[in-house]
C-alpha cells in the first residue's frame, strides 16, 4: 500500500480504510493503540485537534508509517473531497 494524503481527512480515510479491512472497530483499534475510541473517531473524520502521538499510535496499532517527501504538483483534491 502506497497511498497520498495531504489533509488531516486524506489520512483518517486511509486509516478508516485500512481499519475496516482488517474487520476491527473502532474500539478495537482503540485498544491495540492505547487510546480511546473517541479519539481514533475524531482521526478518522479528519479533526484537525488530533494529536500526532495518537495518530501515530493508531498507525502503529495498524502496521502503518509516515513518510515525508516532497510535495508533488497537482491538486489535493481527491474524489472524498468532491461529494
Amino acid at each position: 500500500m502506497d497511498e497520498l494524503a495531504r489533509t488531516s481527512r486524506q489520512l483518517g480515510n486511509i486509516i478508516l480504510r485500512e481499519r475496516k479491512k482488517r474487520g476491527w472497530t473502532q474500539a478495537m483499534l482503540a485498544e491495540r493503540a492505547g487510546l480511546r475510541q473517541a479519539t481514533v473517531s475524531t482521526i478518522e473524520i479528519g479533526e484537525t485537534s488530533s494529536k500526532l502521538p495518537s495518530i501515530l499510535a493508531v498507525m502503529a496499532a495498524l502496521d502503518l508509517e509516515l513518510r515525508v517527501g516532497l510535495r508533488t504538483k497537482g491538486s489535493d483534491k481527491t474524489i472524498e473531497d468532491i461529494f
